[in-house]
């Protein structure tokens, strides 16, 4: 097995019991994206089926005839225009925050005559450069997506503030999720997964931890 998956996995581990959590809750997201295939390749043949992609196109590419057998997860934003082939490949789309999306995508949904799992994203920081509903839009966003659209809110997602304490924020979503009958929490990634275990993540977004350092050129 990878080593590094064998520690992630590990750690997650380590980190439901100490919350008191049962074995096995948290889902594993392997954060692919801009990987190249030689660092991603070993984590796949380790056992890892859950990946996630920020780009619908990339995603594309990367996995298509390697589909087979894999949950793969759109966890960067989604333009509507690319609503009909992110419908199609992924499994869950972790990114909906927006009503304009709302209605492509429960369009594209009935269209597909697809079972889609879908994730809110939560901008708990409220920073105006991230995508994201409010923390104080949350319930009413929920609520349309459900109501208006006839959506199923599987989760919710969220990205903490970089240089802040992500507990609080963690805490928030969780909040939010309890409030709104929401079960699934996507929350964490490479440098405080362990922490958002404590707070109820049932899925940890790991990217950097997992495959070492991205290549942006």
């Amino acid at each position: 097995m990878s080593k590094a998956l064998a520690d992630i996995r590990a750690r997650i581990a380590a980190a439901e019991a100490s919350a008191g959590r049962p074995a096995g809750v948290v889902t594993l997201v392997a954060v692919s994206k801009t990987q190249p295939w030689e660092h991603i390749a070993p984590v796949l043949a380790a056992g890892q089926k859950v990946f996630g992609e920020n780009r619908v196109q990339e995603a594309m590419e990367r996995w298509g005839d390697r589909r087979e057998g894999l949950e793969l997860r759109l966890i960067g934003p989604l333009q509507t225009n690319k609503a009909r082939e992110a419908v199609g490949f992924f499994d869950v789309i972790e990114t909906v925050d927006r009503e304009k999306l709302a209605r492509v995508l429960a369009d594209e949904i009935q269209r597909a005559g697809k079972a889609l799992r879908l994730y809110v994203q939560v901008n708990t920081g409220e920073e105006p450069q991230k995508a994201g509903v409010t923390p104080g839009q949350a319930d009413a966003f929920i609520a349309a997506c459900r109501g208006q659209y006839g959506l199923s809110v599987e989760g919710l997602m969220c990205i903490p503030p970089v240089d802040a304490d992500p507990a609080p924020h963690f805490a928030l979503l969780r909040s939010i999720a309890e409030r709104n009958g929401v079960e699934k929490l996507s929350m964490g990634m490479s440098d405080d997964f362990e922490i958002a275990i404590a707070q109820g993540a049932t899925s940890v977004r790991v990217g950097s931890a997992l495959f070492g350092g991205r290549n942006y050129g």
